[in-house]
């Protein structure tokens, strides 16, 4: 039985999208390509994505917002000190990057091609990430366990300090033996420094 147009959902349509990105890779897939996967006209595409570009970077933040979606736990938990709160954030973040670049590389490099022509979902996913870094600050400042006059300044400068574990320019590198070593001298280094006293 084909699907109707009634049954089809923006979610429906990202899930094919993906599909149809992994298969084909970004130079190549079109929206008639989903839309056949989907056995649906490219009409029925385009009454939920209104152009190419809106359904690729609608994909791309579904790929980003999954990533975000696993932090907000850990930011959000209270039951966590918030030292061991921003030890399990950064290492989740390293370790989500590092999981979809090695387990999916076709879907990972067809990421890297999105994620440049996605310049607003970047920025929102960046602006989520950092977000939820203050948070975890925050309460460690409120906490009496971390000192800095700005928790956002300090938030921005640990993701930036951070950042060979979780920009994809740097996904080459975390295979390499004693990247995870590195990584945690890193966040040593960070915490340290963000501790009171």
């Amino acid at each position: 039985m084909s699907p109707t147009t009634e049954a089809l959902t923006a979610e429906r349509i990202l899930e094919t999208t993906e599909e149809v990105l992994r298969r084909h890779g970004p130079a190549k897939a079109t929206v008639v390509d989903v839309a056949r996967a989907l056995g649906v006209s490219h009409g029925s595409v385009y009454r939920h994505f209104r152009t190419k570009a809106a359904l690729r970077e609608a994909v791309t933040k579904r790929w980003l917002d999954r990533t975000s979606e696993v932090l907000s736990g850990i930011a959000a938990d209270g039951d966590r000190d918030p030292e061991s709160r921003l030890r399990a954030w950064l290492g989740a973040l390293f370790e989500a990057k590092r999981s979809k670049a090695g387990d999916d590389p076709e879907l990972f490099a067809t990421y890297m091609v999105l994620v440049d022509e996605s310049g607003a979902a970047v920025a929102e996913h960046i602006t989520d990430l950092t977000g939820q870094l203050t948070r975890i600050i925050e309460a460690g400042v409120g906490a009496g366990v971390f000192t800095t006059p700005g928790p956002a300044t300090a938030a921005r400068a640990v993701f930036q300090a951070t950042g060979r574990f979780h920009d994809p320019c740097y996904a080459p590198e975390w295979k390499l033996p004693g990247v995870e070593d590195d990584f945690a001298a890193l966040v040593d280094l960070l915490v340290r420094g963000l501790r009171r006293g």
